[in-house]
């Protein structure tokens, strides 16, 4: 089959025929439609992750059909049309049996533990735990949008930060994940107000909901800029994008009582990232992580998407065939809101 490969983090990578996957017992091999490019793939390349080994094809978010399924697979047979969470649950462990697959202790990453699916195919770890219906009526590039930004952010908004209609939402970086939150959070009724320095990033941001945006080149303290729009700062922030300065402006620019929801990936050459702790403390704050979405909880987002109260497919800036991943993947910690999805033909 044909893949995007790198040999080594943070050189170009580069299009060419590999082997094809086998599915494990419990797994499937997937005929990838679509596959969405994500910070979190540049993160990859860039030698972020640990659990990546060299050779490498990246790609996380994706969309297709069962080409060959494992033995031990009950659920699913080849032609079914399916998507996946970026985190493959193992089912087993007392992470999983407590229905938070998302953090399961054995779960294994397309893209990141393994081989993913900037390519032809892709095996996918136990199937009857993680792979989630497309109906026909679903595109094969919106419903690759949703392994990974759009249902990170809709568990960061919704189930993490429990998002209430009237609340003030600050979303902290607007590209993928960020305009998902912007999206997802307007549609529940908050009135959010979305920080980046791109222009272009903002103004997709008032069109997908934004009531307000602060322009982080124009203003010397995001924070105050959020706690002055919000009268006295938001009661949900997110940091979408994943820097200290990001996280720390998410966290100030709270309210009493409010909720910081990290999502964006946060690598720091020291190995930790300062946060505002006395903040968090005085002001009785939340901290919490938000790690992906499990399989089992897609349908209220599946729904929503469904009767289109959300739209996900508005998201996408770009689409784009796999010769030109790798050209892509290397401009994606530069071009602003990039929603892009790789079609194969």
């Amino acid at each position: 089959m044909r893949a995007v490969v790198f040999e080594r983090f943070g050189e170009p990578a580069e299009v060419r025929e590999v082997p094809d996957p086998e599915p494990a017992a419990h797994g499937v091999v997937v005929r990838v439609e679509a596959t969405g490019l994500c910070r979190s793939d540049w993160h990859g390349w860039q030698g972020h992750d640990p659990g990546i080994t060299l050779p490498h094809v990246p790609g996380h978010e994706l969309a297709g059909v069962v080409e060959a399924a494992g033995d031990r697979v009950t659920g699913w047979r080849p032609g079914d049309r399916v998507t996946v969470p970026f985190v493959c649950a193992c089912g087993s462990c007392g992470a999983c049996a407590a229905g938070d697959h998302q953090v399961c202790e054995r779960q294994t990453q397309p893209g990141f533990t393994h081989w993913g699916s900037f390519a032809e195919y892709v095996a996918l770890d136990h199937a009857d735990v993680n792979l989630v219906a497309v109906p026909e009526d679903l595109s094969f590039s919106t419903a690759a949008s949703l392994g990974c930004r759009f249902a990170t952010a809709f568990r960061a908004v919704v189930q993490q930060g429990r998002v209430a209609a009237g609340e003030w939402v600050a979303v902290h970086g607007c590209g993928g994940v960020g305009l998902s939150a912007v999206m997802i959070a307007a549609a529940s009724g908050a009135r959010v107000v979305a920080v980046d320095v791109s222009a272009r990033a903002l103004e997709m941001a008032r069109a997908f909901g934004a009531a307000a945006c602060v322009d982080a080149t124009a203003v010397p303290d995001t924070a105050e800029a959020v706690r002055d729009l919000t009268g006295g700062g938001a009661h949900l922030s997110l940091d979408a994008l994943g820097s200290p300065v990001t996280c720390a402006a998410s966290v100030n620019g709270l309210r009493r009582r409010g909720r910081h929801v990290q999502v964006g990936l946060l690598p720091s050459p020291a190995g930790t990232t300062p946060v505002p702790m006395d903040r968090l403390i005085a002001l009785e704050l939340a901290l919490l992580g938000s790690h992906g979405m499990a399989a089992h909880t897609y349908p209220p987002m599946m729904e929503l998407v469904r009767t289109g109260v959300l739209r996900p497919d508005l998201l996408t800036t770009a689409a784009i065939p796999l010769d030109a991943v790798p050209a892509a993947l290397s401009a994606m910690d530069t071009v602003p809101g990039a929603g892009v999805v790789v079609v194969l033909p």
